[in-house]
């Protein structure tokens, strides 16, 4: 017996959020009625499990690394027809979803795999997991909000702290910067250098955890290797990931 967003999860239908989402909607049925509750266990050998009327089965588990361009969307659904990030990963056959998102006008690694339960791992605050960010903004940044980077932001949902701020270039009219974060909140590097008067001029995402693949050119893809993947899941148990220079 398992958690039914649990077996949602590992069958490739979402992310644990994303499963307890379609649950509470109606949309999942066990046996032919509808099921809203969660936190039911089912066994899924001897219950047929639904998800829109289509039964569900577990796939086999992949995990690929993405450059994604700008101008792609990092959601299996776009009301204004935008091309998708996951567009961009020909001959794959099993249905794949991005770990978190770059927004549209943002560039860089993102992980896309249909293992809900690593998907909800990496992206949960409790993990923690770093990302590292190159970012032009378009005036001389000062000194003074680089230490109010690293002190933290307050944003709508509460302080946002850079875990690590690194001028690697400061002209007169821009500045060219690495930043790490931990949150993993929405547009949230581009949120904390407008908050601070900066405006974004470009940004991609350089790292995930350890995560760093220069020779992976813009809008191409490979699978993470095993030991990749073996890494976050072992890392998780211990609850957390280290950020670079800590691993």
């Amino acid at each position: 017996m398992e958690r039914l967003q649990k077996i949602l999860a590992q069958a490739g239908i979402g992310s644990r959020r994303k499963c307890e989402m379609l649950i509470t909607a109606g949309h999942i049925t066990v046996d032919g009625k509808v099921v809203r509750e969660l936190g039911i266990s089912v066994d899924p050998e001897k219950r047929k499990i639904c998800c829109d009327g289509i039964p569900i089965k577990e796939e086999r588990k992949v995990y690929y690394l993405l450059n994604k361009p700008k101008g792609f969307v990092c959601t299996s659904r776009d009301e204004l027809g935008r091309p998708r990030a996951i567009d961009l990963l020909q001959g794959i056959t099993q249905r794949v979803y991005t770990v978190g998102r770059l927004d549209v006008d943002s560039e860089g690694l993102i992980i896309l795999t249909n293992d809900g339960l690593l998907a909800n791992a990496l992206s949960h605050p409790r993990y923690g997991v770093p990302k590292t960010y190159l970012v032009e903004v378009g005036r001389r940044l000062h000194e003074k909000d680089v230490e109010a980077l690293e002190r933290g932001i307050w944003l709508s949902e509460g302080k946002t702290r850079a875990t690590r701020v690194r001028v690697l270039r400061r002209g007169g009219n821009n500045t060219l910067l690495e930043i790490t974060l931990r949150e993993g909140r929405n547009r949230e590097v581009r949120r904390i250098l407008t908050r601070l008067g900066y405006k974004v001029r470009s940004l991609r995402r350089t790292r995930i955890g350890w995560l760093f693949d220069p020779s992976l050119k813009l809008g191409r893809f490979r699978r993470l290797t095993q030991s990749e993947v073996a890494r976050f899941y072992s890392i998780m148990e211990k609850g957390s990931i280290p950020i670079r220079g800590e691993i």
